[in-house]
C-alpha cells in the first residue's frame, strides 16, 4: 500500500481515484477545485479531502493529476499551493491530463528540481474505461521512475506502456486522437450512406464489423449513432481541445494532417449546432442535418 494523492475529480478522475483506493488498496487523499466534490468522493471511498493540491500531496508517495488543459495543469502543479510545493523528495508525479508535450517536459524539469520523479500518462478509453478500470495509459519518462509508478497506475488500467522520455506519452495520445478522428468520420459517412441507400444498418454492421472495416467505434457506437443518440462518452468540446493540441504540435514538427484538420472543422460545425457536450460519434448528426 502506498500513500497517494489524486488532483482533479472530473468524469475521469473521480472513478480513477476510486480504483486506486478500492482495487489498489492505497491510502488516497484528494483535491478538487470544487471542494464539495472532494468531500463527496472522500465520503464514498473513505479517503481524505483537502482544500489545496499542496496539502493533498504532502507525504504522498505518488501524486496523480487529471485536469482540463495545460493552464489548469500548471495551476495545480507549479502554481501557488500546487502539488510540487507539498511533495516530498523521491515522490512521483503522474499526470493523466491530455495536455501538450511541452508542458509535460516543463513538469519533468520542475519535478526533478524538487528531487521528484515525473511521468506524463494520458489515458484512452473514455468515461466507461475509467469507471471500469480498463484504461489504456501511454507514459513518458525515464524507465526507473516508470517501473516504480506502473504497479500503482495498473489499478485503473488494462494496458500501460512506456513510450519514451517525458512528453512521449502525450505525443502517443496525439496519435491516438488522430486515428480516432478519421475513423469516426468514416463510420459516420458509412452509416449515413447506408441509410440513404435504404439498407438495414444493423445487418450491414453485423457483416462488415467482422471484416477489415471493424473497429471499437463500430462495435460500440453504431447503434447509438443509428438512433441519433450522442450522450455516450467523450464530449466534442474535449475532442476539439485535444485536436488543437495535435494540430499545434503538427505545425511544430512539420507533420501533414489534412484529414485531422478537416474533421476538427466538422466538429466545429457540430458545436455550432449546439452539440458541444455530445459525444464524438455525433459527426453523423452533421451529415443528417436538414
Amino acid at each position: 500500500m502506498a500513500k497517494v494523492a489524486f488532483i482533479g475529480l472530473g468524469v475521469m478522475g473521480y472513478p480513477m481515484a476510486g480504483h486506486l483506493k478500492v482495487k489498489g488498496g492505497h491510502e488516497v487523499a484528494v483535491y478538487n477545485r470544487t471542494f464539495a466534490k472532494a468531500e463527496k468522493w472522500a465520503a464514498a471511498f473513505g479517503g481524505k479531502a483537502f482544500r489545496t493540491p499542496a496539502e493533498a500531496a504532502k507525504d504522498a508517495d505518488f501524486v496523480f493529476t487529471c485536469v482540463g488543459n495545460d493552464d489548469d495543469l500548471r495551476a495545480v502543479t507549479i502554481g501557488k499551493d500546487g502539488v510540487l510545493e507539498g511533495m516530498k523528495p523521491g515522490a512521483i508525479l503522474i499526470d493523466n491530463t491530455t495536455a501538450s508535450a511541452e508542458v509535460a517536459r516543463e513538469l519533468d524539469t520542475a519535478a526533478k528540481e524538487k528531487g521528484c520523479g515525473f511521468i506524463d500518462a494520458p489515458v484512452s478509453g473514455g468515461q466507461a474505461g475509467a469507471e471500469n478500470g480498463v484504461l489504456t495509459v501511454m507514459c513518458g519518462g525515464d524507465e526507473a521512475t516508470y517501473e516504480k509508478a506502473r504497479p500503482v497506475i495498473e489499478a485503473y488500467a488494462r494496458m500501460v506502456g512506456l513510450m519514451g522520455p517525458a512528453g512521449a506519452g502525450q505525443l502517443t495520445k496525439m496519435v491516438n486522437q488522430i486515428c480516432i478522428a478519421g475513423l469516426v468520420q468514416g463510420l459516420a459517412e458509412g452509416i449515413h450512406f447506408g441509410k440513404k441507400a435504404g439498407l438495414d444498418i444493423e445487418k450491414v454492421v453485423e457483416v462488415i464489423s467482422k471484416g477489415a472495416a471493424g473497429s471499437w467505434q463500430m462495435e460500440n457506437r453504431h447503434k447509438t449513432m443509428n438512433a441519433g443518440k450522442y450522450d455516450f462518452g467523450f464530449a466534442i468540446d474535449w475532442m476539439r481541445k485535444d485536436l488543437d493540441i495535435v494540430l499545434s504540435e503538427a505545425r511544430r514538427n512539420g507533420a501533414k494532417l489534412p484529414v485531422t484538420a478537416l474533421v476538427d472543422q466538422f466538429y466545429g460545425d457540430v458545436q455550432d449546432m449546439g452539440g458541444n457536450r455530445w459525444d464524438t460519434s455525433s459527426l453523423l448528426a452533421r451529415l443528417e442535418r436538414k
